[in-house]
Formats: C-alpha cells, structure tokens, sequence
C-alpha cells in the first residue's frame, strides 16, 4: 500500500500502529488473575513521566497492522481481549471492537480517557492522568476508574476524579511501581480508613510475567 492509502486505512481504524500483542494473565484492577490477550497499540501524547512503556509513545515506531490481521491474532487465545497502549483512544477504535465482538471476545480497554470514546466496550478501565484529563464520554462509561499514587498529592488527584465519573464505576488505588515500598502502606491505610476505594497492585510484576 502506498502512504497515501496507509493513512486513509489508520483514519478509518482498519490499520492500527500495533507495538505488540501477548497472551498473559490480566495483572491490575478488577479483573486481576484472569486470562487475557492484550493488543498494545501504539501512539501516546499524555506523556507521564513514571510511564513503564514509553516505547509506546511514538506511533511512527510501530507499523500500521490490518485490524482483521490483530483480530485473527487475538482470535486464537481466551474469551477476553485487553486494548492498551500507548494511549489506544488516539485512534478510531470502532472497526476493531466490532470484529472482536463478531468473533465472540469480551472486550475491554485500558485507557487514560484523554481522547473521545469510540468502540463498543464490555469493560473501561479509566486510569486518568493529571497531564491530560479524561473527556466526558469516559467518566460517563467507565466501570472502573483505577488512579496510580505516585505520592501523596495523588490521594486528592483520586478523590477529585472520583467525583467525575460515574457513579457505577469501581475505584481503585494502585501504586506507581518504582514507589511500590513507600505507596502501598499509604494506599492501605486509605483504603481501610476511606473504604469506598479498592487497593490494586501490578500483580503481573510479581509475578515476572508480561
């Protein structure tokens, strides 16, 4: 294809910038522990400054990938799909969500929020940053807003975002893993004094898994 057409394709979201695709266990948040092949795409401008997958940021980076092509990938593994990033709301993800959903997967993305809905979602993992804040089409529809404590300024950041989304959504505190020793007792005892919040952990890393 030449550029020309590539581009057209990305608008449309039959090509997505694909930076990489596994099957592994679901490390954070709700559904923790259970099974899931994630399709990580490519393309982020919040910019967090603790992120653990900077690689993804540049789009330019990782090839546009025909969506039947991610879809017949993740077609192979479990009944649950994870769309992450990068920040995977950058681009239209209507195309894909809908041929995930004619072959049977549940669905589900992880994202900051800092870009319009688009897809059909079974499950949205809000986890809102500070640098680019969520639009309103996430707040609306998240099932669970998840917030990394970096420090402590962050428990007012949660608090603050708490108010925004819906009132369905399941909340989590989870912290930010190079400050994994000094967060979690702090998480801890917010939880227990504060008990509408739930405590999440990047169980994955202790686990040495992808």
């Amino acid at each position: 294809m030449v550029a020309k057409d590539i581009q057209i394709a990305v608008d449309k979201g039959a090509m997505l910038p694909l930076m990489e695709e596994f099957y592994t266990i679901q490390g954070e948040g709700y559904h923790t522990g259970t099974a899931a092949y994630f399709i990580r795409i490519g393309g982020c401008d919040v910019g967090c400054h603790w992120c653990d997958v900077k690689e993804s940021w540049n789009a330019e980076l990782h090839p546009p990938t025909s969506t039947d092509l991610i879809v017949a990938n993740a077609s192979k593994y479990a009944d649950t799909v994870v769309v992450t990033g990068g920040e995977p709301l950058t681009w239209d993800m209507t195309l894909l969500t809908k041929q995930l959903k004619e072959n049977h997967k549940k669905v589900h993305i992880e994202t900051s929020g800092a870009y319009p809905l688009s897809g059909d979602w079974d499950w949205i993992c809000l986890s809102p940053k500070k640098n680019k804040l969520p639009t309103q089409t996430v707040y609306d529809k998240a099932h669970e807003l998840k917030v990394i404590i970096h420090n402590k300024h962050d428990f007012i950041f949660a608090e603050e975002q708490a108010e925004l989304v819906n009132d369905n959504a399941i909340l989590f505190l989870q912290p930010e893993w190079s400050k994994k020793e000094e967060m979690t007792p702090l998480i801890v005892d917010y939880v227990m004094a504060n008990p509408k919040w739930r405590v999440s952990l990047q169980t994955h890393k202790y686990l040495n898994i992808p």
